[in-house]
């Protein structure tokens, strides 16, 4: 069967083509942050079956948008990348963010953030105009581990852990979402360090207003 097109010469239309898919735009959302086995990706969309995944990953890899290599040993697993061009991504997956970041919630009572699209999320946010919160930080998102640094106008986050960092903010990705955007107060959270500075740090990344 031949893959379905829109058959419109419109850039956008043929952007489509290749990222129109239910669940390709979250695969290049998962992967922006560093390559994953196919068992990461299945963490990071639990709602998506093995046999779409597996489709999507062939589609997006005859686009040129990711491809896939093994590890050297000792690990020999096969993991998935962004090409360069699947990279060009990123500032359409952070404008989508950003402008879902005030659409309605699912009303599945097992809809969830994962620790990516979280601090996915975070990037989208984050406000280059505000004031304070510099320093370094260290995200402990249930298993995972991100280093986040701010400096002014300027801001970071990686995958791994922090050496000495002004605080450590321990949470689950939705309790951390819940302290920044859903009026959880930030108190109840798991904070070693800088208290203020994290506190500072976390009232960098405001929900846009809405149109």
């Amino acid at each position: 069967m031949s893959k379905r097109t829109y058959g419109d010469r419109c850039g956008i239309a043929r952007a489509l083509d290749v990222v129109g898919e239910r669940w390709a735009l979250l695969v290049v959302r998962e992967l922006l942050l560093g390559p994953k086995r196919f068992t990461d990706l299945r963490a990071g969309l639990p709602h998506v079956s093995p046999d779409v995944l597996s489709q999507r990953l062939r589609d997006l890899e005859a686009a040129g948008i990711l491809e896939h290599h093994k590890l050297p040993p000792p690990a020999s697993a096969q993991v998935y990348a962004l090409t360069v061009r699947g990279r060009e991504l990123e500032p359409v997956v952070f404008a989508l963010g950003r402008w879902g970041s005030v659409a309605p919630f699912p009303l599945a009572e097992d809809a969830r953030i994962g620790a990516d699209a979280f601090v996915i999320a975070l990037r989208t946010l984050f406000d280059p105009a505000g004031t304070g919160g510099d320093g370094d930080f260290e995200l402990r998102l249930g298993d995972d581990r991100f280093h986040a640094r701010l400096h002014g106008e300027r801001f970071t986050v990686k995958r791994g852990t922090a050496d000495a960092p002004d605080a450590v903010i321990a949470a689950e990705p939705g309790a951390l979402a819940a302290a920044l955007w859903h009026g959880r107060p930030v108190e109840d959270l798991a904070i070693e360090g800088d208290r203020r500075a994290a506190a500072r740090f976390l009232r960098r990344f405001p929900l846009p207003a809405p149109g």
